[in-house]
Parts: structure tokens; sequence; C-alpha cells
């Protein structure tokens, strides 16, 4: 039997930096992109001691991605290694285009790189603006030469639509299958729509010729409110890679650091119903994984996977087998009793409640009396 997921870790890059200029990108949309690259404060042997299988209680999916290009921190392929290293299975996103990372790479076990998937944003005209389209696919074609797993995947904007069938043909003839599609938000307005100018049908319709399950489900849960009991703060987490920083979810501050006390136990507590979110923003990742089990939904790698034209795969064996299995098989459901216990608490912490919270590897203490919060820095 293969290897299962314990949990999965969606970990965050604190960069803004990119070499590329994409107008659709988030970074940019908020007007937050600086050069500044953050340094490491901790050891690589730390943050391997901090995030290892006995401390989350098994095998973790480590998904790692910054705000702007992953991989132009020198730290992010000496973490992954580590990480590989103990045992997990990991994930890069990046845009494909820094060749010198992807040969630092190459340099991991033939057993380590059987654990890793690439994640290849594919930004059409940002690489063709920069001369860049055949650096990106020989960067494709070496991870898949030395056996890691990979994905193609572009996101949806209107100013591709002229595009549409260059990048098919492209990814169709460099890498043997058309991308995956991504869904993209509009950061720009308060309210939360699509970036584009297209109806939400319209849009969709976009992606029909590509046959994309991503953009297929994505597409499907946006907007979505799940009012179902989840399971992310126990069977998965956000964290900020840097610092340690961990959340339950997106939308609430972190509660614990990993890295100031490796030995401390990790404290495990599901979000439940009290999401507070609009929709499961990251609903391809986590929703796949199986934080909702009583969602009947596709799995990770059936929403990512394609079969080439020489019928080979993007996903190995080995992370195919890891990507279909859900958090479900390897974690138990909480009693009815536990989750009545749970939904008291969050009432409780409601009128009155001390908690520590962390920003950027430093403890606060946040108070909440009767609704009205207080914090302040030990």
């Amino acid at each position: 039997m293969g290897d299962k997921i314990k949990r999965f870790i969606e970990c965050f890059v604190p960069v803004t930096a990119c070499n590329l200029r994409c107008h659709y990108c988030y970074v940019i949309q908020e007007n937050r992109r600086t050069e500044k690259i953050p340094q490491l404060k901790y050891s690589l042997e730390h943050i391997a001691k901090a995030l290892s299988k006995e401390r989350f209680g098994g095998i973790c999916y480590f998904s790692i991605c910054a705000a702007g290009e992953t991989l132009l921190s020198n730290e992010v392929a000496g973490i992954v290694h580590k990480l590989l290293s103990v045992g997990h299975y990991v994930n890069i996103t990046t845009n494909g285009t820094l060749t010198k990372r992807f040969n630092e790479i190459a340099e991991f076990s033939t057993e380590e790189l059987k654990r890793l998937n690439i994640s290849f944003s594919f930004h059409y005209l940002e690489l063709k603006r920069l001369n860049l389209l055949e650096t990106f696919f020989k960067n494709v074609n070496l991870v898949k030469k030395i056996g890691c797993s990979f994905i193609i995947q572009f996101n949806m904007c209107d100013e591709y639509i002229p595009y549409l069938d260059i990048i098919k043909e492209l990814c169709l003839e460099n890498a043997g299958a058309m991308p995956q599609i991504a869904l993209t938000r509009d950061e720009t307005s308060n309210e939360i729509k699509l970036f584009s100018k297209l109806s939400p049908q319209e849009y969709l319709k976009l992606g029909d010729s590509f046959n994309s399950p991503l953009y297929k489900f994505t597409n499907q849960q946006f907007m979505h409110k799940q009012k179902n009991f989840c399971y992310a703060g126990d069977w998965s987490f956000v964290l900020d890679i840097f610092t340690g920083d961990l959340k339950r979810c997106y939308h609430e501050a972190a509660s614990q650091n990993l890295y100031i006390n490796p030995d401390k136990p990790i404290k495990f507590q599901a979000l439940g119903k009290n999401c507070k979110l609009p929709y499961c923003v990251n609903s391809s990742h986590f929703l796949s994984l199986g934080v909702v089990p009583n969602l009947n939904c596709p799995t990770y790698c059936d929403l990512r996977n394609r079969t080439c034209t020489d019928n080979s795969e993007w996903l190995t064996p080995k992370v195919k087998e890891f990507l279909s299995s859900k958090l479900s098989e390897t974690n138990e459901e909480y009693s009815g009793f536990k989750k009545a216990g749970l939904w008291a608490e969050n009432l409780a912490d409601k009128v009155f409640s001390v908690k520590n919270i962390y920003s950027n590897g430093v403890k606060h203490k946040k108070i909440t009396v009767l609704g009205a919060k207080f914090s302040f820095k030990e």
C-alpha cells in the first residue's frame, strides 16, 4: 500500500518580488509589490525538526507558494529539500523561469524527487514579452526528466482570450497535454468577483475546449458558502514557512508558532462550522483533499493530472496515488459530543477569551470581552 496523506499544510512564502509583471497578479492588483526578499531566522535543521512527521502525526503534503515568485528566495529550495528528506510530499508553485533553481532541485535524491510536484504557472504574455517561452518549457521537461511530477496551469483572464488556441498548442507540443486553468479573482474591488468583464457563464465557457476539471470545479465553488463541518485546524493548516506562524485557515490570526519551541505539541482543533469566509478560497486544495469529508468532490489528482499524447502522465505513480487519497482515510472524524464541545467553546470565546496570537514570529495576547477585542505585545 502506498503513502496516505495525514495533513495538508498550505505554506506562504513572504516574498512579493517577481521577475514577471502580470497585470492580473493579486500583488500588482493590490499594489503590494516590493523587491525585498526576507531572510530565514531559523536553520534548515530547526525547521525540519519543527515540521517533522512525528510532530504532525504522519506524512504531510506541503504546498509552497509566494505572493511573488516562489523560487526567487535562496532559501526555498533548501526548505523543500529538508521537507522531502524527512519523508513529506511537497508542491512548489512557480513561474518556471529560474533555471538555476531547477538545476539545484535536480541534485536531490531520486527518492526525494519522486515525492515532489512542481506547479508551473504559465504566464504566456509575460513569457513571450521577455523571450522566456523556450526557457519555461525547457524547465518543464527538465523536471519531467529527473522524475518529478508537474502540472501546467494558466490564469484565465480577458487579456488571454485572443491567445487561447496558441496557449493550447504550445502546451500540447511541449508538454504533451493541454494546461489546466485557474480562476482569477478581481482584488481591486470591495466586491468579490471574477477578474473579467464577462458574465460568470461566459467566463466558464471560455475554458470548454481545454476540458479542465480544475477550472470547472473552482468555478462551481466560487462564492459557494461552505456550511458543513470543516476540519481545517486539525487536518489542514496555513503556515508562514519563514516565521513558523500557523493559522487554522486564511481568515484567522496565527494562534501557534511552530518554530519557537519545536518540541511543543501542535494544537489540533477543527474550525467546524465557524468559517467566516464567503467561500473556500482555495477549494481545489482543501476541499479536494477532504477537509470537509461529507462533501462529494474530485480528488486533488483528478483536478490536476493529465495524460499526454505519448500516454505518459504529468503525475508520477507515487504522487498520483498519494494525491488520490483523502484526509479522512488517516484521520478520525469528531464525535457528536466533541463537535458540541467545540461549538460551546467557540461561543464562549465570543463572550470572553484570552488567546496567544503570532505575527512575524512575535507573540501577542488577544483578549475578547463581550465582543470587544484588545491585544498587546508580550
